[in-house]
């Protein structure tokens, strides 16, 4: 069963297994003052989102993924894959994200609105991932296998956050949708028809989406920030993708991986930022 997310601890008596949703809109009233302040002001410095994503209509693929991400929960239970309630990892990652959503609203106001899930699918697959509209997975492979500890996991969540929260899916399909559009007609002034036609259309699965580079380094920094936010440590970030790297040799279980490369270079990035969000952890651990 999914954990929906209302700011209540599993053994909240108002929390009841018929009923699991979490209402973000607590979590950010939680957050307002520190907002108030000014203190909610970027430390990364990412830039501003492509407008090209407008040519996708947010609803639209949030509710796509809303469906994608029902069918791949009814696929992992009737497999006996997915986690039950009280499952301890799964737990960990509900109190991880408790603490994260708070921090999300002033990357995506939408984020405000969105119906947040975490669920924990048993699977040797070191991967994670988060669609538009937040519906978060974590596998068991990749807390397992990489031992995570909870900052390092919280690194990955905020990560994947991210990538929702910048709408990065939502850019890379505006950007598939123009080029489809320009196979499309290709095809059919070359009289390639349906073979075109299926050209155009490739792509376009939320779990197989691949980013671009600066995707990455966004969800990195952007990740960061909101992890440093919500009390962890900001080491834990290059701490997790030197483990990533290690992980990236002869892995065939790497799903992350292959979308998420690691590198010398991501680590260097994010060690640069580093002191960016030092003090944004000073400040969270005292509070």
């Amino acid at each position: 069963m999914c954990w929906l997310c209302d700011l209540k601890t599993p053994s909240s008596p108002s929390a009841t297994s018929g009923d699991h949703r979490w209402n973000a809109r607590r979590g950010f009233l939680l957050a307002a003052g520190a907002t108030a302040a000014g203190s909610a002001l970027a430390q990364v410095d990412v830039g501003s989102a492509s407008s090209v994503r407008n040519l996708v209509p947010a609803e639209t693929l949030e509710n796509s993924a809303r469906q994608q991400y029902s069918q791949v929960l009814a696929d992992a239970r009737a497999k006996g894959a997915l986690a039950p309630d009280g499952h301890p990892q799964l737990q960990r990652l509900h109190a991880i994200a408790k603490r994260l959503i708070p921090h999300t609203a002033q990357w995506n106001p939408r984020a405000r609105e969105w119906k947040w899930q975490v669920n924990l699918i048993g699977s040797k697959q070191l991967n994670a991932w988060c669609m538009p509209g937040g519906k978060i997975a974590f596998y068991t492979g990749i807390l397992d296998q990489l031992q995570l500890n909870d900052d390092e996991a919280a690194m990955i969540m905020g990560h994947e956050m991210a990538h929702a929260l910048r709408e990065h899916a939502r850019e890379r399909l505006a950007k598939s949708k123009v080029t489809g559009m320009g196979l499309s007609i290709a095809s059919q002034l070359l009289g390639l028809g349906a073979l075109g036609d299926a050209a155009a259309n490739m792509g376009t699965q939320l779990l197989t989406l691949k980013y671009s580079r600066d995707d990455e380094t966004e969800a990195d920094l952007v990740g960061l920030e909101i992890a440093v936010r919500a009390g962890y440590r900001p080491d834990a970030s290059v701490a997790l993708w030197k483990k990533m790297q290690a992980a990236s040799g002869g892995n065939n279980n790497a799903s992350f991986l292959s979308t998420h490369p690691s590198g010398a270079n991501r680590i260097q990035e994010l060690e640069a930022n580093l002191p960016k969000v030092q003090h944004l952890y000073e400040q969270a651990v005292q509070r």
